[in-house]
């Protein structure tokens, strides 16, 4: 069990993390990729993402990232732009070697190391280097190609958080994070393979969603780090079918056709994994100036919301539009 300790002063400084987090990412998708719970989810990627795994991923990192246990928080460092897979890698690989050679010394007391360990573990400047291609090999290879959807996803999050801060409230934020979650003012408890105490002193807390955080939520092992809670969100099931691929619109946009076209319910459908004008029209057949028309209509009915990042405007379903995905395929009568 996880508790989490709020004063005051915490709960006017939660916030929510801006958008993914590129080496929080890679450290919960190489642990997910070596569990075998949650094929539902992860089935499909981690078949795909095996034929792809870089060797220096195998022997660097995966050592590093076992599917449980502990791992070291400077493998996912606070840097001020998390935006940036280069800025990440340069707070990583510009860890100061105390932190190395404590952090390093805590894992090998709980499994054996491999040897080029120890000259990271003593700072050595071609070790370092060596694990940060490795992070970025390892992106480039198995997260890169999803990126988009992985944002679309935590984006689509961020706004079912808004709605929960909106209508309830910091409580209504953190007592809605998910079933894993117990919020007991001033104490948010949290399903956590050890017991652990996270007092904030003030500090605040940042809400971190995680695509390949699973199964439950995590935090930093060092309490005096700057308090973060990772957490995982919902994913829809065929987030890794390709996008390139043409889908018939009268079959797969499924009961919600005769209610919204068949055309706007597939837009809709797609849109639960984001995408720009471009890919939609792609993916279904359809011309761009019809897909920002359907797209103008879904968003003026609540249940797509466009979000505009590094340029591009990704269009991606709502809390309203992804639970009228959910009741149609449940088959719910309202």
């Amino acid at each position: 069990m996880l508790r989490v300790h709020f004063s005051p002063e915490d709960l006017a400084r939660v916030r929510m993390a801006p958008g993914p987090d590129h080496l929080w990412e890679i450290s919960n998708s190489i642990q997910t990729l070596q569990r075998r719970d949650g094929g539902h989810a992860f089935g499909d990627w981690r078949r795909w993402a095996q034929a792809r795994l870089p060797s220096s991923c195998r022997q660097l990192l995966s050592p590093l990232l076992p599917p449980t246990g502990y791992s070291p928080d400077f493998l996912t460092p606070h840097c001020g732009d998390g935006s940036t897979l280069q800025a990440a890698v340069e707070a990583l690989v510009s860890t100061p070697s105390p932190r190395l050679h404590n952090e390093l010394a805590r894992v090998a007391t709980s499994r054996r190391l491999p040897y080029w360990v120890d000259d990271l573990a003593g700072g050595d400047a071609d070790a370092r280097e060596q694990l940060g291609q490795a992070v970025r090999d390892y992106h480039l290879k198995t997260l890169a190609p999803f990126w988009h959807r992985i944002h679309a996803h935590i984006d689509a999050d961020r706004i079912v958080r808004l709605h929960s801060l909106l209508d309830g409230g910091v409580d209504g934020l953190l007592s809605g994070l998910g079933p894993q979650f117990r919020w007991r003012p001033p104490v948010l408890e949290a399903t956590y393979p050890v017991d652990q105490e996270l007092w904030l002193k003030g500090r605040g807390l940042v809400l971190q969603p995680s695509f390949f955080c699973w199964p439950t939520p995590v935090t930093l092992a060092d309490g005096d780090l700057p308090p973060i809670l990772v957490y995982p969100i919902e994913h829809a099931e065929d987030w890794t079918r390709p996008k390139s691929g043409r889908h018939p619109i009268d079959e797969d946009s499924g009961p919600l056709g005769p209610l919204l076209g068949h055309t706007r319910a597939a837009v809709l459908r797609a849109a639960r994994t984001g995408g720009t004008t471009g890919e939609l029209a792609r993916l279904l057949a359809v011309t761009h100036p019809a897909i920002s028309q359907h797209v103008k209509v879904l968003r003026a009915a609540g249940l797509v919301t466009t979000v505009r990042s590094a340029g591009r405007s990704l269009h991606v379903a709502t809390a309203q539009g992804l639970a009228l995905l959910r009741s149609a395929e449940r088959g719910d009568p309202s």
